[in-house]
């Protein structure tokens, strides 16, 4: 059974860091491209960030360009999202996706709140 799951949301004041995690299980993961997407109150999903099967290609919306940074640990079956110089705009549900030509898993989300 596959399984993808958030952690590391949280509450920070604006300009405050915050690294979430996505964990992997039942699937091959470095056969995975992994990313995020956040959705905030009353807005459509939207994509923040995508990292290639090697890590070696990495793809940001330009909202968080030169703020956020994602990675992944093959070995651990884990990606990550740093996210520095947080913005009360970066406000929402933070979802972790794993996909391949076939099919896409999703995480249940976890909440990242940046107060002014």
């Amino acid at each position: 059974q596959v399984q993808v799951a958030e952690s590391g949301g949280g509450l920070v004041q604006a300009g405050g860091s915050l690294r979430l995690s996505c964990a992997a299980s039942g699937l091959t993961f470095g056969s995975y491209t992994m990313g995020w997407f956040r959705q905030a109150p009353g807005k459509e999903r939207e994509f923040v960030a995508a990292i290639s099967r090697s890590g070696g290609s990495t793809y940001y919306v330009d909202s968080v360009k030169g703020r956020f940074t994602i990675s992944r640990d093959n070995a651990k079956n884990t990606m990550y999202l740093q996210m520095n110089s947080l913005k009360p705009e970066d406000t929402a549900i933070y979802y972790c996706y794993a996909t391949n030509s076939m099919t896409q898993y999703w995480g249940q989300g976890t909440q990242v709140t940046v107060s002014s």
